[in-house]
């Protein structure tokens, strides 16, 4: 039976469908993978173990799927759960080259020592948790806002070298800013975490809903708390050079089902 409850749910999933973030089949993208499934029951998909966001648009689901940037180009598939039935949908991910990135920091930031080692691994396992919290509500939009203005980088996937040294590639968007400038929630959320991070520096990071996360860091200040409900346009700190960074700037990254992807995919077109 359809309640009131769910024909409402419907409705809303049905407008946040119609502001999706930009497609990109590729390492780091994003993909909206179709589903057959009856109207008044929304299914349950995962990739990889991870429950991605599922959204109604028009007569179909669509999955709402983050593609791992350390993914090899080929063949994925969606593990689809209804109605006690379990299938799978495939879909191809392409090849991207990303740059590369050479940095230099203080010796410290990068050879670290016992204590330091130690701390960035409980912060490590801190952070990733907050990044693949998944609650079963829907975010207000997938078109975030930029939370700050100024020159936003493409730095995502960069493979970075510190003072010559490899290291992960970069996992999200540099936007530059003079230090002290307001950040702006991009779009309605819950804080999950705030904290000052070896690496990271002072860091917030937004639950949207369905496992849409964001997160900041670098800030000089937090102006919030977890816990805290923050609605669009709320300041969350101000752009800072806190943490391992080579001046201000604020470091924003996107995450959908736990794996961070390329937030320029979610953002307006950057202006001239």
């Amino acid at each position: 039976m359809v309640t009131s409850g769910t024909v409402v749910a419907l409705l809303f999933l049905a407008a946040a469908a119609s502001l999706l973030p930009q497609a990109s089949a590729v390492p780091g993208g994003v993909v909206a993978v179709p589903i057959d499934a009856p109207a008044d029951a929304r299914p349950v998909a995962t990739l990889d173990g991870a429950r991605t966001m599922v959204l109604r648009d028009g007569d179909r689901w669509l999955a709402i799927v983050g593609i791992p940037l350390d993914t090899k180009p080929g063949r994925l598939e969606l593990v689809v759960g209804q109605g006690g039935k379990v299938t799978r949908i495939g879909f191809d991910v392409a090849a991207k080259q990303y740059d590369v990135q050479k940095l230099k920091v203080a010796p410290s930031q990068v050879n670290l020592s016992k204590a330091d080692l130690e701390r960035t691994e409980r912060e490590r396992t801190k952070i990733r948790a907050a990044l693949r919290t998944y609650t079963d509500r829907l975010p207000e939009t997938l078109r975030l806002q930029p939370p700050v203005p100024g020159e936003r980088s493409s730095s995502y996937g960069l493979r970075r070298f510190f003072n010559d040294q490899p290291r992960s590639p970069h996992t999200g968007m540099d936007i530059a800013a003079p230090a002290g400038t307001p950040i702006a929630a991009p779009a309605a959320g819950t804080v999950v975490d705030a904290g000052d991070y070896f690496f990271n520096g002072n860091t917030v990071v937004l639950d949207h809903g369905s496992g849409l996360v964001t997160m900041y860091c670098h800030l000089s200040r937090t102006d919030v708390k977890p816990g805290d409900a923050v609605a669009a346009g709320d300041t969350l700190g101000a752009v800072g050079a806190t943490g391992r960074v080579t001046g201000p700037h604020l470091h924003f990254g996107v995450t959908l089902n736990g794996t961070m992807v390329d937030p320029a995919l979610f953002l307006p077109a950057s202006p001239p």
